[in-house]
């Protein structure tokens, strides 16, 4: 048996199938009115690196990322992170800054303070911008922050556990967006 189609009713018979996935329609009859009601389900939450994954229990990942910052003093987020900082004997002025800094979890911006001071917890520890740059080395600086002497001057640093040694001097950032080069 042998069909033969034109092709146009062969690009539109491929097309629906396409047109359709492309449809707004989420179950409220069609409408686009900005007076209906959506509902999102969190997955995951990454405000400051590293939070999460370092300083709490595999068991606790799913807590921290169905919360809302609201909720981190009242899930004792603030004690994990000291906990944590004291497995590892770094003292109370690491354990207190990183839990202050980090309770809520939220990458904290603030646009009146000069742009050239952007970068992780620098609104915390230079009175800075805030945020993250695209050059940031966010694991080193977390590590740094956990393991060196980035908070505590006196601390004695942990070798091996300040880097992950991946440079991030290979890559050049464009000050456009998207502000990231072409993939290579």
């Amino acid at each position: 048996m042998r069909f033969s189609f034109s092709p146009r009713t062969l690009c539109v018979a491929l097309a629906l199938p396409l047109l359709a996935a492309c449809s707004d329609d989420s179950g409220n009859g069609g409408s686009t009115s900005p007076n209906v009601v959506r509902t999102y389900n969190q997955v995951e939450r990454l405000g400051n690196p590293l939070v999460s994954e370092v300083f709490f229990m595999k068991r606790d990942h799913g807590l921290h990322n169905s919360t809302a910052p609201a909720t981190d003093v009242a899930n004792g987020f603030g004690d994990k992170i000291k906990a944590f900082t004291n497995s590892f004997n770094r003292g109370p002025l690491i354990a207190n800054t990183l839990a202050a800094v980090l309770v809520p979890d939220m990458l904290m911006v603030y646009p009146n303070r000069a742009a050239n001071t952007a970068g992780w917890l620098s609104w915390a520890l230079a009175s800075g911008y805030g945020g993250r740059t695209m050059k940031d080395d966010v694991v080193d600086a977390g590590l740094t922050a956990v393991f060196g002497k980035l908070l505590d001057p006196s601390a004695t640093v942990v070798p091996g556990l300040v880097s992950d040694n991946i440079s991030t001097s290979t890559r050049t950032y464009p000050t456009t967006f998207p502000y990231l080069e072409a993939a290579r």
